[in-house]
């Protein structure tokens, strides 16, 4: 029987967070598969139990299909993987801890990782290559792009519009929208941690603070 090779891309510290939601998929599936961590640093090493593959070995690997989970918080870096190995057959791999809380009408495009007591409610769209960590929540009518990272923590309440590549840092609190004027946060945005939000984030800006306020303008005011 031709076995699935079925991968964690990243054996560093959020990776090793991802692998025990692998290997829970795996057996709850019962999926016929190999499975270890991609890391080119660590390639022919153990860690954790599972082997270390480089890429290219894994792209070399004999298998009948081949999926990578993306534990790379980097949105860049992920993105040009995940393109890497989709032009190589490679599929994308979503995972989710059992604990997750799922309502209605909400849909995740596809290599997503939703951690430990992430809670998504209703009527929402996710991108791609989606990354929840540990006690995230995400309120209705909220539209997400592609390659958003949410550190642990995040509160991102309802009729919020968060864009391509933004990073939330562990703690923050988005504040809701309204219907028809949803607060933005624009594309590549970093929201720091422990931030609250209230108004909308420009494209490219970093804030800190509560309220949030931009990291630039912050800087210039402590001078």
């Amino acid at each position: 029987m031709n076995k699935a090779l079925y991968a964690v891309y990243g054996a560093s510290g959020f990776g090793r967070e991802v692998m025990p939601l692998a290997v829970n998929y795996l057996k709850k599936n019962n999926k016929v598969a190999d499975l270890l961590f991609i890391d080119d640093g660590l390639a022919g090493e153990t860690v954790n139990g599972y082997q270390v593959y480089s890429y290219q070995q894994f792209v070399d690997a004999y298998a009948s299909e081949k999926y990578i989970s993306f534990a790379i918080a980097n949105s860049a870096i992920r993105e040009k993987l995940s393109n890497q190995a989709k032009n190589d057959g490679i599929q994308a791999w979503s995972l989710a801890h059992d604990n997750v809380v799922k309502l209605t009408h909400v849909k995740i495009e596809e290599g997503g990782i939703l951690c430990p007591f992430v809670t998504l409610t209703s009527n929402i769209k996710i991108g791609k290559q989606f990354q929840a960590n540990i006690y995230s929540y995400v309120g209705h009518d909220c539209r997400i792009g592609d390659y958003v990272t949410f550190a642990p923590s995040v509160k991102c309440n309802g009729n919020i519009v968060i864009e391509d590549h933004a990073y939330i840092g562990t703690g923050a609190i988005i504040k809701q929208g309204k219907p028809g004027r949803p607060l933005t946060i624009g594309k590549g945005a970093i929201v720091g941690m422990g931030a609250v939000v209230t108004k909308n984030v420009a494209p490219g800006e970093t804030v800190i603070g509560n309220p949030a306020k931009s990291l630039s303008r912050e800087s210039m005011r402590s001078r």
